[in-house]
């Protein structure tokens, strides 16, 4: 046993080592928190990464990873468990670990029975998957128990505890749970669905008249929802403590958690804070090669107006998404991933109920200074404007000066960069998601910041020469990975490319760009173009052959898991449901220590030679 152990820190040193000659910073485990493991007697229907699963999962990547991505960490909807459609404030309460609630250290405030009865009745028990609609309410449940028993035990440490919790974050908290009073109201946590025009504006008075009235409306609901807002904010504050129990856990394997900010608002956000939103205008995608009529998202726009005042100071929206982003830095210090970092810089943006075609009215909202009514809001001037060029091609601004890029860029210096500063971080603590469509306004606003943005090589595009995906073109400042949470898994993608006319090109360039010095380049095209299993190994070894500094491994990758996490377009208990199985340790996970070997070798000769003796080491 003594031996297996030193071989396998042997293994450890060995691949921690060849990391760090490929010139890797940060080799990052993507997982979003539904999709960690159980314990296989304590799996109720949900992950988390507060579970001791999860600490089992931390303990095996621990020496060899430095961070685990998270996903979107809000709370979700009772009909959808998309997390990127979650609360930008609260914390989703399914991360709460309910086995650690029956222990002596939390006086045991939830019945084992009530536990073991969640675990025997999950419909998905040990099948890798999540049950959602199931979990839900049990978990629910499961947390009012535990409240009813928290308030029995009257705990003073743990009172002055809450009490200062919620002191500490009333600005967001009072919000969120007079929400859910408002929910139990009116029989749903869909808020345009309410009856009470009154209650659908309680935040939003556009009176004085109207402030005295619904602050006498809103002081009615919490003498009558008392005990369900503080069973709210009491929820919150268990997921706190344990979030932080995990964070230290974490960090003394070396392990950091990575925040993922969605671009979207949940229904309780955009309630509570209607007022600072963009009337009239929603977020989404113009139309492209995967939708002709571009994608309608629904998400409200902030009022760039009130993000910023005419000084350029902070608004009211601006310190609002400022707070937001000091929580997630203070709580994530492995950063935070910014999804659609286009939305911030150069928004795309179409008029409530139509089309974001650009026919019926929609533009970028900082690059439209044609457009009669977004103008008032345009960065670029219409000399800046390729006039040949439709609205909604990337390349439609030509011109910019230092000025105006800093006027695109002051959302991300003012508020995350400047969130991140005042929590001891720097930018590179900012993981930019900039796949897609990148408008010459947010390429000019990376470039200016130094921002790490992304390079997904399953994507790369093989007759393109010059492409950002192919190895030969990765730079060093930028997160490389395979895939996202979006896709396929390599392996499913290597499946469906081998034996065609993309796989050739694929298989072209790989051998030019990580077989260079072979002799038998024609037979390594074939193989490429063939072999499934080949192409998607060789996949990874361009990964890490590749100049990036910093890796992003998909669960899927890492574990050769051959299924989809997100279908993008769908909905249902099936989506966002995948897990890391609960016997993660017994799967055959990618050979990592021979795939730096190889990513070694394909950096030529005289670089292979040079660490010979770690080829070696590596197996």
């Amino acid at each position: 046993m003594l031996e297996c152990l030193t071989a396998e820190g042997h293994k450890t040193k060995a691949i921690q080592k060849a990391l760090n000659v490929l010139g890797k910073e940060n080799l990052v485990l993507i997982s979003h928190g539904g999709s960690f493991p159980a314990i296989e007697n304590e799996d109720t229907g949900f992950g988390t990464y507060n579970s001791d699963a999860a600490k089992k999962l931390i303990d095996s990547i621990s020496g060899i990873f430095s961070a685990i991505q998270l996903g979107p960490a809000g709370k979700t909807k009772s009909s959808d468990s998309s997390p990127y459609t979650s609360t930008i404030f609260s914390g989703n309460p399914l991360f709460i670990d309910l086995k650690q609630l029956t222990t002596d250290k939390w006086h045991k405030i939830l019945s084992e029975e009530t536990f073991n009865e969640i675990v025997n009745n999950n419909p998905n028990k040990n099948t890798g998957r999540t049950c959602y609609s199931y979990i839900y309410n049990r978990q629910l449940g499961a947390l009012k128990e535990a409240w009813n028993n928290f308030k029995a035990l009257n705990d003073k440490h743990l009172n002055n505890d809450f009490e200062k919790y919620k002191a500490k974050n009333d600005f967001w908290l009072s919000n969120d749970a007079l929400y859910e009073a408002l929910s139990i109201e009116h029989g749903n946590d869909y808020w345009p669905l309410w009856k009470s025009e009154q209650d659908k504006n309680l935040l939003n008075p556009q009176s004085i008249e109207e402030k005295i009235e619904y602050s006498k409306r809103i002081s009615e609901i919490e003498c009558k929802y008392s005990d369900d807002i503080e069973f709210y904010k009491f929820c919150q504050f268990v997921l706190y403590l344990q979030n932080e129990e995990t964070k230290k856990y974490a960090a003394k394997k070396g392990i950091k958690m990575i925040a993922d900010r969605q671009v979207a608002f949940s229904d309780r956000d955009i309630w509570a804070y209607q007022s600072l939103f963009l009337d009239g205008w929603y977020l989404g995608c113009p139309p492209d090669y995967f939708s002709e009529d571009g994608q309608a998202w629904g998400f409200p726009v902030m009022d760039p107006e009130k993000m910023f005042t005419k000084e350029g100071e902070l608004g009211e929206a601006g310190i609002l998404m400022k707070e937001l982003y000091k929580k997630m830095f203070q709580e994530n210090p492995g950063g935070v991933r910014i999804d659609h970092i286009v939305g911030l810089i150069d928004p795309w943006v179409y008029k409530k109920g139509l089309t974001p075609k650009p026919e019926d009215g929609a533009g970028r909202l900082y690059s439209s200074p044609e457009h009669p009514i977004l103008s008032k809001y345009a960065i670029a001037k219409e000399s800046d404007l390729d006039l040949t060029l439709e609205s909604d091609k990337e390349k439609r601004v030509k011109t910019l000066s230092e000025e105006q890029i800093k006027l695109y860029g002051r959302l991300i210096e003012k508020i995350v960069i400047g969130a991140a500063k005042e929590c001891g971080l720097n930018k590179d603590a900012i993981v930019c998601e900039d796949l897609g469509t990148l408008t010459n306004p947010v390429a000019a606003v990376i470039k200016k910041y130094k921002l790490l943005g992304m390079r997904l090589t399953q994507f790369v595009v093989p007759d393109d020469e010059e492409h950002p995906y192919r190895c030969c073109n990765i730079d060093e400042n930028c997160w490389a990975m395979v895939g996202t949470h979006d896709n396929e898994p390599i392996s499913m993608w290597a499946d469906k490319t081998i034996n065609s006319h993309e796989g050739y090109l694929n298989a072209k360039n790989l051998v030019e760009d990580l077989f260079a010095e072979a002799e038998n380049k024609d037979d390594l095209i074939c193989k490429l173009n063939t072999d499934a299993n080949f192409l998607a190994y060789t996949k990874l070894v361009e990964l890490f052959a590749s100049k990036a500094k910093n890796i992003q491994i998909f669960f899927t990758d890492y574990m050769n898991i051959k299924d989809v996490y997100n279908k993008p377009g769908t909905s249902g208990d099936q989506n966002w449901s995948l897990r890391i199985p609960n016997n993660f340790e017994n799967l055959n996970k990618i050979d990592l220590a021979a795939i730096l070997k190889d990513a070694i070798i394909a950096r030529g000769s005289s670089f292979s030679k040079k660490y010979s003796s770690l080829i070696k080491d590596l197996g």
